[in-house]
């Protein structure tokens, strides 16, 4: 009879310390669906690399900053959830693309021309292609644990397109199609921002190379010098390059980053991208989309991680909460909404911030995992 009471006390105390170990796991990581978001992600990567109006020359494809830049930094990031043994096919081709761009990197024709944007497209188009080459592959090298020739490369077209003298000094030209928020007026330092964290994640202790300090100490100078004009929303994407790569704000500086931050955060625990830069008014004069979106709150709720605030802090937890909560049953997105005009959110094209959206959730939700 004791030996039964035993067996029974040790299986309830087992059963409880299940129990407090499922609670703490669910806290910890709300519940989500990983391989919806993935499938939405290489879904949406798969089409851009075929829709007509994202081709460019030498059969590649633009590397868009809402849906091709994302998908590189978040979808390795879903690799061991999903039991992967490597990137999928979908990203093999993407970066495929993005290699034979570096290395045919003298011939390549920029993804918009100045013959027919008109002047600077063809220097911003240029200075943008090596943040974001540089970056994609930085990213992936960053998982392999080593830096390739390929990479070297593609930073080394990066660092000779910096402005080296000038009010530009120590950033790269960037595409300003006049389109919230990354071909904005505001997306210049946003795109130097990027930069610092392609270096920052390079592998192989690339940031510390001796043949790049000169340049890095223009970056560095060029971000801390222009830090404090910038809306929050640029500052965010400094917190993240803050903890990538040394130097670029003071724990201080951090620390007011990370306060006003929280402060925008909303009721329901997520954030809104309209709260974070004072926009300018939508095109078509449609009010902006205020509730909680999946690309602010993935966002901000990523850089607070990187930035060292943990899980534990009741910001993250309730922005990952909204993250879990939000996530679409239907197709495994999340939705965010276009700064400068009204668009139908199950439209190709209307689903561009969604695309940026699901990837930063990915990225908020997998962060230390």
């Amino acid at each position: 009879m004791k030996a039964t009471l035993g067996v029974l006390a040790l299986a309830i105390a087992l059963t409880g310390l299940v129990a407090v170990t499922s609670l703490a796991r669910v806290d910890d990581t709300p519940a989500w669906n990983r391989a919806a978001a993935g499938a939405y992600l290489d879904q949406r990567q798969g089409w851009w690399m075929t829709w007509p109006t994202a081709a460019r020359d030498h059969d590649t494809a633009c590397v868009s900053c809402h849906t091709a830049l994302p998908y590189a930094l978040a979808r390795p990031a879903l690799r061991t959830a999903l039991s992967e043994t490597g990137p999928t096919s979908t990203e093999r081709k993407m970066l495929a693309h993005i290699t034979k761009r570096v290395r045919l990197w003298k011939d390549v024709e920029p993804f918009y021309d100045d013959q027919t944007r008109g002047l600077p497209k063809t220097s911003e188009s240029r200075g943008t292609e090596a943040i974001l080459n540089a970056l994609v592959l930085a990213r992936y090298d960053a998982q392999a644990g080593h830096l390739s020739d390929d990479t070297r490369m593609a930073l080394a077209n990066m660092w000779a397109l910096q402005f080296t003298s000038g009010d530009l000094k120590g950033s790269w030209a960037w595409l300003n199609f006049h389109n919230a928020p990354w071909e904005s007026d505001e997306s210049h330092f946003w795109g130097t921002t990027l930069a610092a964290i392609a270096v920052g994640m390079a592998p192989d202790g690339y940031q510390a190379s001796p043949d790049i300090q000169d340049r890095l100490a223009l970056l560095r100078g060029f971000l801390t010098t222009g830090a404090g004009k910038q809306p929050l929303v640029n500052r965010a994407v400094l917190l993240w390059a803050s903890s990538r790569l040394k130097g670029l704000l003071t724990p201080e500086q951090q620390g007011l980053v990370i306060g006003e931050l929280q402060a925008q955060q909303q009721s329901d625990g997520g954030w809104s991208l309209t709260t974070l830069a004072p926009w300018t008014p939508r095109r078509d004069k449609t009010p902006f989309e205020t509730r909680s979106d999946g690309y602010a709150t993935g966002l901000v709720t990523f850089a607070l991680q990187q930035a060292g605030v943990g899980r534990a802090d009741p910001h993250v937890s309730t922005g990952l909460a909204w993250l879990a909560g939000n996530q679409s049953k239907t197709d495994g997105l999340w939705p965010a909404y276009s700064l400068n005009k009204e668009r139908d959110l199950a439209t190709d094209v209307g689903r561009f911030m969604s695309d940026a959206a699901t990837a930063y959730a990915v990225l908020a939700l997998t962060s230390g995992q």
